[in-house]
């Protein structure tokens, strides 16, 4: 070996003894957003209101979104329906939801409630606080509480008995809560004689979702008794969209409640297959005779409803034989144009009296000063939206009112009509509302668009 090489391989030995360096430890990455913020997949409020009937076979589930972005899941569907709520939810959520409603302790209700908390992380439930309820309830009640989920109940304002409990969701959407009212009101069958499940269902929580001139009713599993209660105290019931309660069976859903409500389209939430006979083919021959267009759950999938404040366009997950892929379902919020009411044998009478202790509502468009504001932590006094009266108002300085001209509405709409306005010919007389002036119709109600009066 050559000598001069020698120095050499020593120095290329002693390096290769040694550790090699260690890489520089790069820094830790920046925070970022929650890993639950980003579960959600929804989009960002669109100035719209979506309402989605979601398909959980024999229960009910339907989930709000409101032109500005609040949130509201009106019963989270049985226990079986779990694992669909928990894909479901994240790709129509942009955020937590911000209220969870249990209509009543009914386990096609609330089953599938602890898996939509672990996925959507609710702020507020509302329930009945019913007499009576399962053990199972209670726990799962007490259970979501420790999770800091605040939990209230549908009563009045003290102070304001006579008043509904409303919802403000913000862009002009509003949910108004019409049952049960105690203690203002007494609830329902509670007598010694009456089963637990018949009182749970006749004191379901029944809601009015309102956006511009388009409105939906949510009945829950209301009974002929609930909706005895709701007609006997002169309750605003007329709704463009009918969320049909107990899922059609015929302990509802009575020709007077269907006269009043006047719906455009009825939703049925049931499952396929089923063997409790829901929807009763009595129920849906009186929906067909208040000339409702129907849609079931089981038929056509979550069925998804979107109001611009003027109609609602309806959109199905499948589609009817013969039906094109782009097939849109538009209802307009006007009552005037509907066929007359067909007359129908109704269910079983039920004694039509007065809830002992009943309080008579007020007139239709007083609102509550004291409503719950999703969007703070506790119960505000925060008058609702008057974007309606506003535009009525900017209408009527753009069109002076004629001397002598007498405008007409119905009772159950928000809109009036210049008496030549073929519409004031198909408002039945029980429901003719006569003004004298112009100024003093748009103290009630907004021009209607078919005649601008």
């Amino acid at each position: 070996m050559n000598v001069r090489l020698l120095p050499l391989l020593g120095l290329l030995l002693a390096a290769a003894c040694k550790e090699p360096p260690r890489p520089t430890p790069s820094p830790p990455p920046a925070p970022g957003p929650a890993a639950s913020a980003q579960h959600y997949l929804g989009d960002r409020p669109d100035g719209k209101l979506h309402v989605y009937f979601l398909d959980v076979g024999q229960g009910d589930a339907a989930l709000i979104v409101s032109p500005e972005g609040r949130t509201v899941l009106v019963d989270t569907g049985p226990a079986s329906a779990a694992n669909h709520l928990v894909n479901r939810l994240p790709e129509l959520l942009a955020r937590p939801l911000d209220l969870v409603v249990l209509t009543h302790p009914a386990a096609d209700h609330y089953g599938a409630l602890d898996a939509v908390q672990k996925v959507a992380a609710p702020r507020r439930l509302l329930e009945p606080q019913l007499p009576e309820a399962s053990s199972e309830y209670d726990a799962l009640l007490t259970s979501i509480g420790s999770r800091g989920v605040e939990i209230f109940s549908p009563a009045p304002n003290p102070s304001q008995p006579e008043e509904h409990l409303r919802l403000p969701l913000g862009g002009g959407a509003e949910l108004t809560v019409l049952w049960p009212r105690a203690p203002s009101e007494p609830l329902l069958l509670e007598g010694p004689r009456e089963t637990r499940q018949a009182q749970h269902e006749a004191n379901s929580i029944v809601l009015r979702l309102t956006h511009g001139e388009t409105s939906v009713l949510f009945a829950g599993d209301a009974r002929l008794e609930t909706e005895a209660a709701l007609l006997n105290r002169s309750a605003e019931l007329g709704s463009t969209l009918l969320k049909v309660g107990a899922h059609g069976a015929e302990t509802g859903t009575t020709p007077e409640f269907l006269q009043r409500v006047r719906p455009r389209a009825a939703i049925i939430s049931a499952g396929a297959s089923t063997t409790l006979g829901m929807p009763a083919q009595a129920t849906l021959e009186r929906l067909n005779a208040a000339h409702a267009r129907i849609f079931r759950t089981d038929e056509a999938g979550e069925v998804h409803a979107l109001s611009d404040g003027k109609r609602f366009v309806l959109t199905t997950q499948r589609l009817a034989p013969g039906e094109p892929s782009n097939t849109q379902h538009v209802f307009d919020s006007a009552e005037e144009d509907l066929p007359p009411f067909l007359p129908i044998a109704p269910p079983p009478a039920i004694a039509q009296q007065e809830p002992p202790g009943a309080v008579p509502t007020k007139t239709a468009g007083v609102k509550a000063e004291s409503d719950i504001d999703l969007s703070r932590s506790k119960q505000v006094e925060e008058p609702p939206s008057r974007s309606g009266n506003e535009r009525g108002a900017r209408t009527a300085k753009k069109q002076p009112a004629a001397s002598g001209v007498k405008y007409y509405a119905s009772r159950n709409r928000p809109i009036f009509h210049r008496e030549d306005c073929p519409s004031v010919k198909r408002i039945f007389p029980e429901n003719l509302i006569t003004y004298t002036s112009r100024d003093e119709a748009l103290k009630q109600r907004k021009p209607a668009h078919c005649c601008n009066p």
